[in-house]
């Protein structure tokens, strides 16, 4: 008989997330342990108590999800996890504070349905943010050229750097993206813009996107008045405007759940996994070359 699923829930905020949980269940856990206001130095117990408890032929039936509102606290709490095994002794551990592994890849997966990216030039608005890097880390591990936008060039310029570091071979600047200028600049000669910035900020308008004439695809994830880009609906699902192809928030939230749903179950299957941005995006196209 096996050993029911249990997902070891590690959030890093003060209550431990109700979506994350629903979505847990929902994708087939049948005992979720959730632990809130984890620190880093909490993680090696927490760990151990799921490595131990079970014979390493069962072991795949336990898992750990990162998760919280803080994604560096999620990076630090991933990296401890990891830390922690040896051997046989270790279970599978997926990373998605505040949505941003499974957003990046719905976004990029949206855009790679109308743009060969390996041939593409992209721009990343807030690309300096969780998600902006995780979309602009995505795109640029599959060829496209990347520009990751700042109202600071020097923090889009670090941000480029630490791309660079983590994509062999990857194509990607930073670019000062603050006036409207600076903006018409940037997106003048890609085919995608993705918008990752925060709650309610209009991150570029509907008269400096409408004229730039390689734009093809715009992905907003943004969905809360003033939305990102200005022109798209946080519904929009691959509809027309002014001749190009936009996706809102809610039009990517649907692959982004997917996703989601597809990554936990993927953790149940081996006990050697660690699912982050370009693990979860790999899943994500299974999921597009299976529909």
């Amino acid at each position: 008989m096996s050993k029911p699923k249990i997902l070891v829930q590690l959030d890093s905020d003060q209550h431990a997330s109700v979506f994350d949980a629903v979505v847990a269940i929902d994708s087939g856990v049948d005992q979720l342990l959730q632990y809130s206001l984890v620190a880093q130095d909490d993680v090696e117990g927490l760990v151990h108590g799921a490595m131990f408890t079970r014979g390493p032929a069962d072991l795949h039936q336990t898992a750990v999800f990162v998760g919280g509102s803080n994604v560096e606290a999620g990076e630090t709490l991933l990296k401890e996890a990891s830390n922690c095994f040896f051997g046989p002794m270790r279970v599978s551990v997926m990373m998605d504070s505040n949505g941003s592994n499974t957003t990046a890849a719905a976004a990029v997966l949206a855009a790679a349905r109308h743009v060969n990216l390996e041939d593409s030039k992209a721009l990343v608005l807030a690309g300096t943010g969780p998600v902006g890097l995780r979309a602009g880390r995505l795109l640029a591990t599959q060829g496209a050229t990347v520009k990751l936008g700042s109202r600071s060039q020097q923090r889009a310029q670090q941000a480029a750097q630490s791309v660079s570091a983590q994509v062999s071979e990857a194509k990607v600047i930073g670019v000062a993206t603050g006036t409207e200028d600076e903006l018409a600049f940037a997106a003048s000669d890609v085919d995608i813009v993705i918008a990752a910035g925060a709650a309610g900020v209009q991150l570029i308008s509907r008269s400096c996107w409408s004229v730039c004439p390689s734009l093809k695809v715009l992905v907003d994830l943004n969905a809360v008045p003033p939305l990102g880009i200005e022109g798209v609906d946080m519904m929009d699902r691959a509809n027309e405007v002014d001749g190009r192809i936009v996706y809102g928030a809610i039009g990517v939230g649907a692959t982004k759940m997917k996703i989601h749903k597809a990554a936990i179950a993927r953790l149940f299957q081996s006990n050697d996994q660690i699912l982050d941005a370009e693990e979860i995006y790999e899943i994500g196209q299974e999921l597009e070359n299976a529909s």
